[in-house]
């Protein structure tokens, strides 16, 4: 079977497939680039679309300037706001004054950020906030103006929201230029963990996966060695105390010095091991889900380490699951607006749920390439699609049919026909090491480089935020 959404299509007409590489393995390994910095504001304007009215402070003032730059108080409670948002539910919520100090630390490490994509020599045309606003739309399944709306009612001005938007772009593009081009994994450190892994040695800490709560206590680099002992007697008594039963994550909120400040409970997120510091893994190897370390020291203070979870995953058994879908595209031109051809992909899903094949209207009215074959899509990969059209499709069980959606190559009704698993190819697994690895190491980069960026900054605290 042909059709444009073939991997091996060397002519697509709709583009609807992203290029043929393991980004599709885990969201989070799709890469860095471009795209990915659209997905990442796209992220953040769910969550900004999510907010509440921000209330304006009539009697602002500045709390910090980074290097000529002031950071306003208001600019502090806003963002104060937004992260107490943040928090998971059911998570304990950081107190105020430990949020108003994160907030602060964030939009330091933003200008300093931004100083520096400046400096570089980067800019953010119109044309590019005007497509991040068309993702963003597209990803909400609004239109642009309804998107507008919406921010309105948030408190953000049009230009407020595009301006966020030029500012996210600019850091996006400075950290690809600065970090991730630089982070190179080569066929060496590939084979060599595989090698490891096949050997039976865990000390890579790659071969399962680690979610990890996490407090810190910091030591600052000038302590003298009373203060460090005295810093780690705390640290001690913070993990008796969780190994005594005290909650873990209120713990966190309550004492760690983290960026985040204990945000979320401490917790770190469930991913692999690789993408934990190895000081981390390799202090938690032989311990099982609910164990606490003892107090780690690292450059920044001891870590008191919780394990939440921790999950097996052997590369020789490693799979993922296949969709097979099919849909009836309609393309948006002068002669069809978004919003009729929505109206008439929803006339043919109410015809499809009384009967109707959605093989036979597929064939009669999809302007894909796929019309020929019933709109069919063959097996998928997990990342094959557009973000906007595989979130939707995820969704969907088998037989299901979506309503319309929108993405960048118009307007769709998809159903999904069956799923299944299937194992890795040895080339799919290599690659699938690699951008592990590769991730481990942006990720080291970035935060070393952002410290090193604010450490270069001169940054005036001016009166505390409140």
């Amino acid at each position: 079977m042909t059709n444009s959404f073939s991997l091996n299509a060397t002519k697509s007409q709709t583009g609807l497939h992203l290029t043929a590489t393991l980004r599709q393995l885990k969201q989070a390994l799709l890469g860095v680039g471009w795209c990915m910095g659209l997905l990442a504001i796209g992220g953040h304007a769910n969550h900004v679309l999510a907010q509440g009215p921000v209330k304006v402070r009539p009697a602002d003032y500045i709390v910090a300037v980074v290097n000529s730059e002031p950071i306003t108080n208001n600019e502090v409670q806003n963002l104060k706001l937004r992260l107490a948002k943040q928090v998971v539910p059911g998570s304990p919520v950081p107190d105020a004054k430990t949020l108003t100090q994160q907030a602060l630390d964030q939009l330091i490490n933003e200008k300093a950020q931004l100083q520096q994509a400046r400096d570089n020599g980067i800019r953010i045309d119109d044309t590019e906030v005007d497509q991040a606003e068309a993702t963003i739309a597209r990803q909400n399944q609004v239109s642009k103006e309804e998107l507008y709306k919406r921010v309105a009612t948030e408190g953000l001005s049009v230009t407020a929201f595009r301006e966020q938007l030029r500012s996210q772009l600019m850091i996006s593009r400075l950290r690809e230029r600065e970090v991730d081009n630089r982070a190179r994994v080569s066929d060496t450190d590939v084979e060599q963990f595989i090698q490891t892994q096949q050997a039976g040695k865990p000390s890579t800490g790659l071969s399962y996966d680690l979610n990890l709560g996490m407090i810190l206590v910091a030591v600052p680099e000038t302590a003298s060695d009373k203060e460090v002992a005295e810093l780690q007697a705390k640290a001690l008594q913070i993990s008796k105390r969780a190994k005594a039963g005290e909650n873990f994550a209120t713990l966190a909120s309550t004492f760690s010095q983290a960026s985040d400040k204990g945000a979320n409970g401490g917790e770190m997120g469930l991913r692999p091991a690789d993408r934990y510091p190895t000081l981390f893994v390799d202090s938690t190897r032989s311990l099982t889900k609910g164990d606490i370390s003892e107090p780690v020291r690292s450059g920044a203070g001891f870590h008191i380490l919780k394990v939440l979870d921790k999950k097996q995953t052997e590369l020789s058994n490693t799979t993922i699951v296949q969709t097979r879908a099919r849909h009836i595209l309609l393309r948006v031109s002068n002669e069809l607006n978004e919003t009729a051809a929505r109206n008439r992909l929803l006339t043919y899903k109410q015809r499809i749920q009384a009967g109707s094949d959605f093989a036979d209207l597929a064939r009669q009215f999809s302007q894909d390439g796929s019309a020929q074959t019933g709109g069919d899509l063959g097996w998928a990969s997990p990342g094959q699609f557009v973000p906007e059209f595989e979130e939707v499709m995820a969704r969907l069980r088998p037989g299901q049919v979506s309503d319309p959606l929108v993405s960048r190559f118009g307007v769709h009704l998809i159903q999904v026909m069956d799923r299944r698993e299937v194992p890795l190819t040895l080339r799919e697994q290599r690659e699938m090491v690699r951008n592990q690895l590769r991730e481990k190491k942006m990720e080291e980069m970035y935060t070393a480089w952002v410290d090193e960026l604010r450490g270069r900054a001169y940054v005036e605290l001016r009166d505390p935020p409140q």
